[in-house]
């Protein structure tokens, strides 16, 4: 985009639509291809359960400066209309159109049969300014990364990081794909980050104890996030003085999808 007077757009930049203008209508289970539908179909376990991780690993690692949303659509080209899985975008406006700006990086969940599939949605996204995208390959427990200088997808070592301006944190290429680590992930990058919750809880510590401390990590934690926390949860946390068990269930509060996930 231009950032002066001057209009630095490509002839093929003038033609491309808005990204946010649609094909499709918006929270239905379809994309455009090639200016065909194609049904997107709802995710098994492996697919969702992945899906929710690397959701709460990019929210987790993102800039404050950027936004990350979950199926948004859009507009790669005239003929092209598709929601990639988890999306960073700059919560700032489009300064010419005062519209949604590009994504800037995309993750994609998927089989190893659809890692073709999604090739050609790599290549369209990356076409229509997309810096980066990655794919977790839900089957083989691997992350890569699509390479434009090769149009291929390139796997990503297990003890690689994803550094990028767009990312507050590093986010390591191993928590894409394991649980546990996307839990210790996510810890680690609020804390750099500089999240209250965890900073207050931190410095609580060296008052109150480890444990003491620590159980009021995973409650703020929770809380912070807006979970409803029952009194019977709330009980068991606190009667708990077990600081490996206690570290356990603070890694779990962040992402758990309710309090009694701790205990899962």
């Amino acid at each position: 985009m231009a950032t002066s007077g001057t209009d630095n757009s490509t002839p093929e930049d003038r033609r491309r639509p808005a990204v946010d203008d649609r094909l499709v209508a918006p929270e239905s289970r379809f994309e455009i291809s090639d200016g065909k539908v194609v049904y997107v179909a709802p995710a098994d376990e492996p697919h969702g359960t992945r899906h929710s991780k690397v959701a709460a690993l990019v929210e987790a690692h993102a800039r404050d400066d950027f936004d990350v949303a979950v199926d948004m659509l859009t507009r790669t080209s005239v003929l092209d209309d598709m929601a990639p899985d988890v999306s960073v975008f700059p919560r700032a406006r489009d300064p010419e159109t005062d519209g949604r700006q590009i994504e800037q990086i995309v993750f994609e969940i998927c089989s190893t049969e659809r890692l073709r599939d999604a090739g050609v949605k790599a290549a369209k996204l990356v076409g229509r300014g997309v810096r980066r995208v990655f794919v977790v390959d839900v089957e083989r427990r691997r992350a890569l990364e699509w390479s434009t200088a090769t149009e291929s997808w390139q796997i990503l070592g297990p003890d690689e990081v994803i550094t990028d301006s767009a990312l507050a944190a590093p986010l390591p290429a191993a928590a894409l794909v394991d649980a546990a680590k996307a839990d210790d992930a996510v810890a680690r990058a609020l804390l750099v980050k500089g999240n209250p919750v965890l900073v207050s809880a931190l410095r609580a510590s060296h008052d109150t104890g480890a444990a003491e401390a620590l159980v009021e990590s995973v409650l703020a934690v929770l809380q912070a996030r807006g979970l409803t926390v029952p009194n019977d949860v709330e009980t068991r946390v606190r009667s708990t003085r077990e600081v490996t068990v206690l570290h356990t269930w603070l890694r779990r509060a962040a992402t758990c999808g309710d309090a009694d996930g701790l205990f899962e």
